[in-house]
């Protein structure tokens, strides 16, 4: 029975690509004939949920078969007591756990803001991955920046909220958590932004232990394929009936850049 891999979608900022790249973290997996199960943290909003919803209603639209994870939609109590926190983390945990021994990866999208179990989430990741939009108003839940020297002056609340799971992880004699930052929808055009973007963040890197990398570019037919509940991995084949360009096959591209970085196997089925 496996004991399935954690894997965290985590930024404390919305409008990251956060579900975009869970789902096709778990279309890749499913792809290369994994267990996956899914875990929506932001259930109010639901994107994640809405995704594979989609997903679901366009196989049975044109009778074709995609794949699917198992899927575990929480929405977060607003203003709980201490007892009904315990009582959700308790339950969030166990659930948790019960998908690990059914499954090879669990994926966790969060939601943009800090929580009870957002927090837990955290603590529990074996591999977090932080979407980061290029800019310096993103970047500022990760570090503050002197704006005199453009320089690292301290870590952000996120990062601070990554360091107390670390050490919550630490005092449980858990593995240490790796810990990635993409730089997603990145333009396709060098600008200085893109390169002071890159510097700041292998120098905070370093110093709060993350590694940066480059993530999915922006494109527009993301937005297309989630009303479809699709992904890049979908496209060019007989069933999705949808056909692939070549700003297609270099996002995919991206992706496959991505999991080898992480240190994920990179089937030959996607």
């Amino acid at each position: 029975m496996p004991k399935g891999k954690i894997i965290v979608i985590g930024n404390e900022k919305g409008g990251t690509g956060k579900s975009t790249l869970a789902m096709h973290l778990i279309v890749w997996f499913l792809c290369c004939k994994k267990n996956v199960a899914s875990v929506d943290l932001d259930g109010r909003q639901g994107t994640l949920t809405h995704y594979i919803q989609n997903r679901s209603d366009y196989a049975n639209l044109h009778h074709i078969t995609l794949g699917l994870p198992e899927h575990l939609s929480v929405t977060v109590r607003e203003n709980p007591t201490e007892e009904q926190k315990r009582d959700d983390e308790t339950a969030f945990m166990e659930q948790l756990e019960q998908l690990r021994n059914e499954n090879d990866f669990i994926i966790v999208d969060t939601p943009g803001a800090d929580s009870y179990l957002f927090r837990l989430a955290h603590m529990a990741a074996d591999i977090l991955i932080t979407p980061l939009n290029d800019s310096l108003i993103d970047l500022d839940v990760l570090a503050k920046v002197e704006p005199e020297t453009l320089t690292i002056k301290s870590p952000g609340h996120y990062a601070q909220t990554v360091w107390q799971a670390r050490q919550k992880r630490a005092s449980l004699k858990k593995p240490q958590m790796k810990w990635f930052v993409l730089r997603n929808r990145v333009m396709h055009v060098s600008t200085r932004n893109e390169k002071l973007i890159w510097k700041l963040l292998e120098a905070l890197g370093k110093r709060i232990n993350f590694t940066a990398l480059s993530g999915l570019g922006e494109r527009i037919v993301f937005r297309e394929l989630f009303l479809k509940g699709l992904t890049l991995l979908d496209l060019g084949k007989s069933k999705s009936g949808v056909s692939m360009s070549m700003t297609h096959l270099a996002a995919r591209q991206e992706l496959r850049t991505i999991l080898q970085a992480i240190g994920e196997d990179v089937c030959d089925r996607v």
